[in-house]
């Protein structure tokens, strides 16, 4: 049997996990690809470092020249993260014939054109489905699979650390800081976790799955984001109590030719799927123009999910090498569609104000919506004290300009103590037309 040899640039807990599923499985592998998949050399900081790794047939080293210019060695892995020194080894490995699996989002968020442009140069193969959603599938479906729709909108739960904070702030009723501290201690949360509780992983991993659902590029720095530290216990309660969870969302759609891409906290109908979703859990919910509705769900990180789909990808890649193809078509980027400013998207709103309790108030406040073509859907009075209120408001569809436009009038008006939060209300089972 045909022997394929592989180099790992990065031997962490992603890393680890690849040898690990490797060797564990390597007889299956072997037997599907046609083909014997080793791991020869691996590309680590620190030579010396002691590794629990059962392959002894792998040597390590700190030059990434070895595996480079290895011609033995056909497939690059790479699980380093981050854009520097990544991005310079990915091209290296591409423009000297060998193809790359990576679950970097980071690098295909930001430079995933040139990282194309490489593999077609060298007629090799580029594959990333662990870079979004971990182990869940959804890379190659909406390239494959669902390749035959139009697809008009894809909204994700797709960053396990918010979605557990969240899930433990509505079923403990514990305020944002309590939690993050106890999602650190247990290892959800990095130390620094402002990729994640601000909403910029789930940015990254949009913009890549925008891009591919929509046929367009989209980078990162297009997509909007707005993160998850000025949810409180209040919000969550409030929603529940209107019949809607808080989740952090990644939402695509394209609509009469331009796409919108964002990521914020939004309600969600208690009865929508993508609200069942809890704890680390990710999941992401497509809608098609043949296939309907279809959702994800699984574990997005983790080692052995993660490994399980950079494994995927490798075996995809080692048969092409043992047939002497290439996927020239996996980049789907062929249409130039225009991002929609995001003052132009349409949404409902939720609005938590505290105003004075004296008659007039909410006549007031409703007039300046009005001025600004903001519709009111509903209106409570939640806690009262003898000096102030606080209003719940739930707005019809409304832009995005007109509703920023009409908080900025409210927020000089003399009698408005403070608007405490605002977080839009996404009905998701609204079904997008192509053309409206």
């Amino acid at each position: 049997m045909n022997k394929i040899k592989i180099g790992l640039l990065g031997c962490g807990t992603v890393g680890s996990g690849v040898i690990q599923a490797l060797e564990k499985n390597k007889a299956t592998i072997a037997a599907k690809v046609g083909a014997e998949l080793e791991i020869t050399k691996v590309l680590v900081r620190d030579i010396n470092k002691k590794r629990d790794l059962k392959n002894g047939t792998i040597s390590f080293t700190c030059n990434i020249d070895e595996i480079i210019n290895d011609p033995e060695i056909k497939i690059v892995v790479e699980v380093m993260g981050g854009i520097s020194p990544a991005k310079e080894y990915v091209l290296q490995a591409l423009k000297h014939g060998k193809s790359v699996v990576t679950a970097n989002k980071d690098l295909m968020a930001l430079h995933g054109k040139d990282l194309f442009e490489a593999a077609n140069l060298g007629n090799v193969d580029l594959r990333f489905e662990a870079s979004v959603g971990g182990g869940i599938p959804i890379i190659g479906p909406l390239k494959t699979s669902l390749a035959g729709n139009q697809i008009l909108k894809v909204v994700g739960i797709i960053n396990g650390t918010t979605n557990y904070i969240l899930t433990k702030m509505a079923k403990e009723k514990s305020e944002f800081n309590k939690v993050l501290a106890e999602a650190q201690r247990l290892g959800y949360a990095e130390s620094d976790p402002t990729a994640d509780i601000e909403g910029l992983d789930a940015a990254r991993k949009i913009a890549i799955l925008a891009s591919i659902a929509f046929n367009s590029r989209v980078t990162f720095p297009k997509v909007y984001v707005e993160g998850i530290t000025k949810i409180t216990t209040r919000d969550i309660c409030y929603a529940n109590e209107l019949g809607y969870t808080i989740k952090l969302l990644g939402i695509a759609q394209q609509n009469n030719g331009t796409i919108e891409v964002r990521v914020h906290p939004a309600f969600i109908p208690n009865e929508h799927p993508l609200a069942k979703v809890d704890d680390v859990f990710n999941a992401i919910y497509v809608q098609g123009d043949a296939v309907g509705d279809a959702m994800f769900y699984g574990r997005g990180a983790g080692q052995l999910p993660t490994a399980s789909a950079v494994i995927g990808d490798l075996m995809e890649v080692a048969r092409n090498l043992t047939q002497g193809i290439f996927d020239k078509s996996y980049c789907t980027c062929f249409e130039h569609k225009e991002i929609k400013p995001f003052r132009e998207i349409k949404t409902k709103y939720y609005l938590r104000l505290t105003v004075p309790d004296r008659p007039g108030v909410l006549a007031s406040i409703a007039s300046v919506f009005a001025q600004h073509e903001v519709s009111i859907a509903s209106v409570v009075q939640k806690r009262k004290t003898k000096q102030a209120a606080e209003l719940v408001l739930i707005t019809h569809l409304v832009k995005e300009a007109y509703l920023q436009d009409a908080l900025s009038a409210i927020q000089d008006l003399p009698f408005v103590t403070q608007i405490n939060n605002v977080i839009r209300v996404e009905d998701l089972d609204d079904e997008v037309r192509v053309g409206e």
